[in-house]
Order: C-alpha cells, then sequence, then structure tokens
C-alpha cells in the first residue's frame, strides 16, 4: 500500500501542474485578461480563403441543410437564398425568394444597407419535417424584424414556389424596430435545440432607447425560443423553462417577509421570458462551436472598439454584456485613452480598436477594423475552437482562441474583402460571404457589383488550381503612385493593364502602355465620353468632381490602403485594379474607356 501511495503522489504533482497550465476557457474577469490584436494562437496556424462561387447580390448569411445533399445556402440581402451544389456551381432558381409571393410586390425591406433578408436556420430534423426559418425587415411593417418559418416540398427539395411560400409561412416573431440600422440578424439552433435570435438595440446611434438594458425590450439581447410547437394550437413558439426570465414576470401575491433577497431579485414584472443574454449592441453574427457547443458573439461596435463575446456550454444565461454602459471593456461614451468607468455587467473574451482607438488619436497603422462579422469555429487546420471573424472595413481576419491559460486575438489575414457573414458547410469548414457593398453611397442590393461565397482552410490544404482571396503579404513596403508598373494596390503585385489579349488593344491603349502618356489628355470629344464613363460607374463612390477615398469610409479622410487615396486629377485606381467594390470593374470596364475616364480626372482643375 506504502508502494502504491508514494508513485500516486509522484504522479498527482505533474498534474497538478498541467491542470493548473492548461485551464478551461473562461469569461475574463478584468480588462488585462481580455485578448487584444498582436496575440499568437496555439500551433500558429495560416489559413487561406478558397473560392467556392460568386455572382451573389449583398450576400448576407452562409449555411448548411445538414441533410447529406452538400448543398450551401447563401442568403442575398434583396430577399432570395440561393443553392450551391456540392461541386460548386449556383442553381439558377432560388430555393427561396421573397420577393415575388406577395401579390403587392417584394416582402423585403431593402431602403438601408442594414436592412433586408438577414439569415437562414434549418431545423435539426430538417431532413424528415422540412423545416428551415428565416429572419428578414418586413416591408409591409416598416422594416420589423420578422422570424417565420417555411416547409421545403419533398418532390421538389431545391425550390419552393410562391404558393408553397404563401401556404407554409408560419409568422413566429415580429420584432419592432424603430430606426433602419442595428436590427442584428443572425438565428441559428443551440446544441440544446433551440433556436437563438441575436437582436440588436434598435439603431440611431448610443442606444437613445437604453434597450440594452431594458428586460421589457427584446432589442439588444440573444433571444432564446422553442420552436417544436403544434400549428394547430396557434402557438408559434413556446419557452424553454430553463431561460434564466422564464417566469419572472408572473403575476403574483405580494409577500413582503420571509423570502429571501434572492427571490425577490428574480421578480422581473416587464421582463420578456425569450430573453437568453442582454447588453449587446448589433449582435450581427454569431456562432456556435460545433465541438464543444460553446457560444461566440461577434458584437459591432460604437466608434471606436469592436469586441467577441464567450458564453461556455454550461452558461444558464441571464448575462449582461454591458451595452451602452460599456462597449467592451471601453466607457461609453469614450472621450480620451484614460476614462474610468465602473464596470457593468460581463466584459467580452477579445477587443479590436477602430483606426482611432478614442476621440482624438492618431490614426492606428495595423490591427484595425470598423465592424466585426463572426464566420465561424475552426476545429481543423491545426486550430482547436479558434473563433474567425472578419472585419467589413478593413478586410482583416481575426483568430480567437484559448491558449491554455488566456485568450489570444491573431490577425491570420489581410485581404481586400467586405466581409459580411459566415456560417459552416456539412464537413464543419467554416465558410465566409463578402459584398461590395457601400454603407453611405450603397446602390441597393441588386446595385453593387455581385458577392463571393468564400471556404476557410489550412493554408497547405489549397485545393490545386483553386482562387484564393488575395491578401497583403506581412512586410510588403507600397511603392510610388509614379511607377508606371500597374499593381494591385493590395500586394504590389504586377498587373496586366487589360485581361484581354494584346490584339485587342486599341492603337491608344498601345501607346500608353508603351509610353505611360495618356494620348486623350487635352481631347474634348474624349473628354466628354470619359466624364459620362466616370459618372455611370464611379460617382455612386466617389464624387462627380474626381474626390472622396475608396473603401467603406467615404465620407472622412480614412482608407484602407495608401494606394487607394484619391485626389482631383488622380484616380489610380480603376486602372490599378481597385479594392472592394472597383475590383470587378477592372474585367469590365474596357482599357479604351478608362483612359478617357483617366483624360477627364487630368482635366480636372486640381485644388
Amino acid at each position: 500500500m506504502r508502494f502504491r501511495t508514494r508513485h500516486l503522489l509522484i504522479l498527482a504533482v505533474p498534474l497538478l501542474l498541467l491542470a493548473q497550465g492548461n485551464q478551461a476557457r473562461r469569461v475574463p474577469r478584468t480588462p488585462a485578461e481580455v485578448a487584444r490584436p498582436g496575440g499568437k494562437l496555439p500551433g500558429n496556424p495560416k489559413i487561406a480563403l478558397v473560392k467556392i462561387a460568386d455572382g451573389f447580390l449583398d450576400p448576407t448569411n452562409a449555411a448548411s441543410a445538414n441533410d447529406g445533399s452538400g448543398r450551401i445556402f447563401v442568403v442575398e440581402r434583396l430577399g432570395k437564398i440561393r443553392v450551391v451544389r456540392r461541386d460548386g456551381t449556383v442553381q439558377k432558381e432560388p430555393f427561396l425568394d421573397l420577393t415575388n409571393f406577395n401579390p403587392l410586390g417584394s416582402d423585403v425591406q431593402t431602403g438601408f444597407v442594414e436592412q433586408g433578408l438577414y439569415s437562414v436556420a434549418f431545423h435539426p430534423q430538417f431532413r424528415t419535417n422540412g423545416y428551415f426559418y428565416v429572419h428578414y425587415a418586413s416591408l409591409p411593417f416598416n422594416g420589423d424584424g420578422v422570424i417565420v418559418r417555411f416547409q421545403a416540398d419533398p418532390r421538389s427539395p431545391n425550390f419552393l414556389t410562391p404558393e408553397r411560400t404563401r401556404t407554409t409561412a408560419k409568422v413566429l416573431m415580429r420584432i419592432e424596430q424603430p430606426y433602419y440600422n442595428h436590427n442584428g440578424g443572425q438565428i441559428e439552433f443551440g446544441p440544446d435545440g433551440f433556436l437563438y435570435i441575436a437582436s440588436g438595440d434598435g439603431g440611431w446611434e448610443g442606444d437613445p432607447l437604453e434597450a440594452g438594458q431594458d428586460l421589457s425590450s427584446w432589442l439588444g439581447k440573444i433571444l432564446r425560443i422553442d420552436v417544436n410547437t403544434q400549428d394547430n394550437d396557434k402557438v408559434p413558439y413556446k419557452i424553454p423553462p430553463s431561460n434564466p426570465f422564464y417566469g419572472a414576470n408572473a403575476e403574483r401575491l405580494m409577500s413582503l417577509f420571509g423570502i429571501s433577497e434572492l427571490d425577490f431579485s428574480k421578480i422581473k414584472t416587464r421582463g420578456r421570458p425569450e430573453i437568453w443574454a442582454y447588453g449587446v449592441r448589433n449582435p450581427y453574427e454569431f456562432s456556435f462551436d460545433q465541438k464543444t457547443g460553446d457560444l461566440y458573439i461577434a458584437d459591432v461596435g460604437q466608434n471606436h472598439w469592436e469586441e467577441i463575446i464567450y458564453q461556455p456550454r454550461a452558461s444558464k444565461g441571464g448575462e449582461n454584456y454591458g451595452w451602452p454602459k460599456l462597449n467592451g471593456t471601453k466607457c461609453f461614451p469614450m472621450t480620451g485613452p484614460d476614462d474610468k468607468c465602473a464596470q457593468v455587467g460581463l466584459y467580452p473574451a477579445a477587443e479590436y480598436p477602430h483606426e482611432n482607438p478614442y476621440p482624438g488619436a492618431p490614426p492606428l497603422k495595423d490591427g484595425w477594423g470598423c465592424s466585426v462579422e463572426g464566420l465561424g469555429v475552426a476545429n481543423y487546420g491545426g486550430m482547436n475552437g479558434v473563433y474567425l471573424v472578419g472585419d467589413w472595413c478593413s478586410g482583416r481576419v481575426f483568430g480567437l482562441g484559448w491558449d491554455g491559460s488566456k485568450w489570444q486575438l491573431e490577425e491570420l489575414l489581410h485581404t481586400n474583402l467586405q466581409f459580411t457573414a459566415g456560417g459552416y458547410d456539412e464537413q464543419g469548414n467554416v465558410l465566409a460571404v463578402n459584398c461590395n457593398c457601400f454603407y453611405t453611397s450603397d446602390r441597393g442590393a441588386t446595385g453593387n457589383p455581385p458577392g463571393t461565397l468564400w471556404r476557410v482552410v489550412s493554408a497547405d490544404q489549397v485545393p490545386p488550381g483553386a482562387q484564393t482571396a488575395r491578401t497583403i503579404p506581412k512586410g510588403v513596403s507600397q511603392v510610388s503612385s509614379n511607377d508606371r508598373v500597374f499593381r494591385h494596390p493590395l500586394d504590389n503585385t504586377a498587373l496586366d493593364f487589360n485581361s484581354a489579349p494584346d490584339a485587342s488593344l486599341q492603337p491608344q491603349v498601345r501607346q500608353f502602355r508603351e509610353t505611360g502618356r495618356n494620348p486623350y489628355n487635352g481631347n474634348p470629344g474624349a473628354i466628354a465620353e470619359g466624364k459620362a464613363a466616370y459618372v455611370q460607374n464611379c460617382a455612386g463612390c466617389h464624387l462627380e468632381d474626381g474626390t472622396g477615398r475608396i473603401g467603406s469610409n467615404l465620407v472622412d479622410g480614412q482608407y484602407n490602403h495608401p494606394r487607394v487615396s484619391t485626389d482631383i486629377g488622380t484616380f489610380e485606381v480603376i486602372y490599378a485594379g481597385g479594392t472592394g467594390a472597383m475590383q470587378p470593374y477592372a474585367g469590365r470596364v474596357p482599357n479604351d474607356v478608362i483612359l478617357k475616364v483617366m483624360a477627364y480626372m487630368n482635366s480636372i482643375k486640381k485644388r
């Protein structure tokens, strides 16, 4: 017995040390425990984005039905859901079309870039019951969010007719929206089988309704409902008894004595029982770790910081994440770098700054963004529970992971993509979609250049011949805009002036390529044609006098990459390949027309 006891004690020491050095993931308790850019993920993972399909109009979500078909469903803001087959081809007819089943026109409000069809979620038993759920801004209800269930036709599993769309529609919930932004949008079934709903604070800025902390409002919340009800009892959904505010608003006799303070604290006479967590600003995307069931929430921030929330699978709900008292670990409102305020609610697992991390701050050169978009949790490619997010403004992809003792936030890619959302395919691979849409000068859900569906893969597992997203290599220096070698503004790789063969080039284009001088300069007819082409193709984002910045920050002095700034008479972006929405134009606008646009730019009197 002594022999065994002795060896057990010896073994206990390293086991104890191992447990101490490999602690379970936890919610940060202090701001110092919150991860920020510059961290290192365990295993030093390297990733790439592989193109699956494109041609999507303002894609806002991607999902799998997990029915063995291998299909990926891409949600378009316009109000359609497109089917991407296993081989990557896109079905011509939409799976669901909410623009044609209402006799008065589309049922989807798309008047602002944050409105439209947000997401789709497939019932865990979709293979047998055909149920799927969507969340969208309703045009007849002035932009209110509606959660609606539809049922696929087993005889036509890839397409719902307008009649079937009407007859199978079951409205579960309508979320009143006072403004046209901060609608949240993501819906997803959790590992518990309940439907989770991300609801933003209702909009404007700064949460003027103070909805985030108001338990009588669905706004600024994560909601959880049970959709498994009988249609004939007219109950749209049930409240899970395990919801944190289940029964909190029930009528009861008043008792003043003999009840503990804990019991009193559970009485919320105006509390909404659907609430699972609160104090969020605009949780447009969230994801469950398909391996552990942990929940990660990408909560779009205010003016200076973005946050990523972690909620463990063991959570009982009821968490307060602080908004609008806090934005991440920062005070709201921010007035400077050293603001002091009390902690309200829980801290996020990670946060990253905008280009100006506080009012009056000098612009950051790296590690910043403006709008966090959740993609999914990766459990492959050397990643173990790494939550991937993409930033809408900067094109950066961050990975949030646990190193055994603390959270780490590492920048894994820097692309030229405007990320909008993500999802999973049937194999558990993380998906991403991007739009080419601008916040302040949006052309509408059908007017922007199309977006793309991507799959996140390990960098050493890119299939031969696959197209990957362009990225900025670390340490690449920018070249002068006077360089006559046309280069991509992201990574400075040399670009052909046009993808067309040399034999198709106009003599004027050949002359420009050989000499660097534009033969149309000073030609009134060519300048007039160039102005018309500029107004048609460019003035939607830049001003008509040739000013404005490329990228999503079109109303101020910010721009993402030094080579894409524009000024009077300088419009390099149109022939250098462009970033974001301009990139698709590089192959569509003829060389000769581009030269005329440049001549028009050169004709404008410089300030």
